[in-house]
């Protein structure tokens, strides 16, 4: 047995004690620089596991994110059928855009009406007859990608803004139009904007319309997944141009409201959380005037007519025929 002044001087020893066999087995000792080896290899290997971990995360936040873009830009074809009989609209078809155009008083404003998103022209009907009591003929189409306009992809207003100017050329060629409007509900407001230049038109109308698409996409995001939108937010955008061919700056209605050149009546609900009071009044403030800004009390992200159909009334055909003349009295078209 080492007495305790040996084992004293070599602290760095491992030894054991005698087996029953009465041999003594001796444990060489321990190299430090095995010592030093022992833990690199244990932090390699957690380092390798939470690498591992962060890497299935990425993929799983991609594929998640690859699969919520998929499910925001896809079209939404619908067989709409034919019009309202009480309406006695006509079919038309321009640039392959499908619609109803609604005849009114001859000479009288025509306005072409712009759904939102994922939507068709058949959210638009009670406008369309709402304006045919004050005597206003009206266009409703379905925006490419929307019920039976054709379109591979929804594009946020970019796109679908080819669609818009086709409608505005059309009614400008009819004889049965004097001047021409526009009412654009989200997706359509934002069509109305976008594109090569806003829509050339005597009056616009924008209902709930986005101001900046990331700043859209994130309002949204929070709302559905709360903090992880926020990480989801640059896996969506991302996208837009290589599956869209669009990029984020050309979807910024804020950027291009200034080149309105027509009187502006922009509304908003106050109780918006997909298009925040906030942005609707930054939108407004970047527009030139003439424009009015009407806030719809306790109205969220909703049909703002049928929200509050008398003061939406009072609203738009107020805004009507002051910019666009020859007020007409009601019920002048059935």
């Amino acid at each position: 047995m080492p007495d305790r002044q040996s084992m004293a001087q070599n602290p760095g020893r491992t030894m054991t004690a005698a087996p029953a066999s009465g041999r003594i087995a001796v444990l060489k000792p321990e190299s430090p620089m095995l010592a030093l080896k022992r833990p690199s290899r244990y932090l390699r290997s957690l380092l390798r596991l939470l690498l591992g971990a962060t890497l299935f995360g990425v993929l799983l936040l991609g594929g998640f994110s690859y699969k919520l873009a998929s499910q925001l830009i896809e079209p939404v074809p619908r067989l709409i059928g034919p019009p309202p009989a009480t309406l006695a609209a006509e079919q038309v078809r321009v640039e392959g855009i499908a619609g109803w155009f609604v005849p009114g008083q001859p000479g009288k404003a025509c306005v072409l009406l712009l759904h939102g998103q994922r939507s068709d022209r058949r959210a638009m009907l009670s406008r369309a007859r709402l304006l045919r009591q004050y005597g206003y003929s009206s266009l409703l189409i379905d925006l490419q990608g929307h019920g039976e306009s054709p379109g591979e992809r929804l594009t946020f207003g970019h796109r679908e803004a080819a669609g818009a100017h086709a409608a505005v050329a059309l009614l400008r060629a009819r004889p049965d139009c004097g001047k021409v409007a526009v009412i654009g509900q989200s997706l359509g407001g934002a069509a109305a904007l976008l594109g090569e230049r806003p829509l050339q038109v005597d009056a616009m109308v924008l209902e709930a319309v986005y101001s900046d698409i990331e700043l859209a996409a994130r309002n949204r995001l929070q709302m559905r997944f709360g903090a992880l939108g926020d990480w989801l937010l640059p896996l969506l955008t991302l996208q837009l141009q290589p599956r869209l061919g669009v990029s984020v700056e050309q979807l910024k209605p804020i950027e291009r409201i200034d080149e309105v050149r027509s009187p502006l009546l922009l509304m908003a609900g106050s109780d918006d959380r997909h298009t925040t009071l906030a942005e609707s009044q930054r939108l407004f403030a970047a527009a030139k005037q003439p424009k009015r800004l009407w806030v719809v009390p306790g109205a969220a992200h909703v049909d703002l007519h049928r929200f509050a159909p008398g003061a939406y009334r009072a609203q738009l055909i107020g805004f009507l025929e002051e910019h666009l003349g020859v007020p007409a009295q009601t019920g002048a078209a059935r």
